[in-house]
């Protein structure tokens, strides 16, 4: 089997809240606020995984934002349907399950979204890379992009970056210290 990378890029709140309780996203800036390099990095993936509460958040969205990228949606449930060319796949099972699956089907690097989908991937060991952009705003709550441990998780910080807007940008490189996942 092919190794797979899996990647994370996300705006929270300072709070560390991806989305209000609904699911709505008005904190973050529109159309993502300045460029702070999202073109680049979905540039550098080959499929998205995402959770059905996503996808149903994204469906509302005046465009669908992947282009032609296949987007696996993690969901027990039917899917809506999805907007003319977007290339959408309902998936159900283990994190792990999922990305051999994936990978056996010639993918080699994941964009991972949605809260449980993220938690659930890194609670699995398979998320190697993080970027998280915090958007300069408190929102007290909502969706958290982080979750409950069986273990802590160790990062290695790779860079900082800060726009003018106020977004400060976090990147991290997951489990690579010696002797931890």
């Amino acid at each position: 089997m092919t190794a797979i990378r899996a990647s994370v890029f996300v705006g929270t709140s300072v709070d560390g809240f991806m989305a209000r309780a609904d699911g709505a996203l008005d904190f973050l800036p529109p159309g993502g606020g300045e460029p702070h390099g999202y073109e680049e990095f979905i540039a550098s993936v080959d499929a998205l995984v995402i959770g059905s509460k996503t996808y149903d958040v994204v469906l509302a969205f005046d465009q669908w934002p992947y282009g032609d990228k296949p987007v696996f949606v993690l969901s027990s449930r039917p899917l809506r349907d999805a907007p003319a060319g977007a290339v959408v796949e309902r998936m159900s099972g283990e994190a792990s399950d999922i990305a051999s699956q994936l990978a056996a089907r010639g993918f080699r690097h994941l964009y991972i979204d949605g809260g449980r989908t993220i938690q659930q991937f890194l609670r699995a060991g398979l998320i190697q890379r993080l970027i998280v952009t915090h958007v300069p705003v408190l929102i007290g709550s909502g969706v958290p992009l982080f979750g409950p441990l069986d273990q802590d998780i160790h990062l290695t910080h790779v860079a900082t970056r800060q726009y003018a807007s106020g977004l400060v940008q976090s990147e991290y490189r997951v489990g690579n210290e010696k002797g931890h996942r």
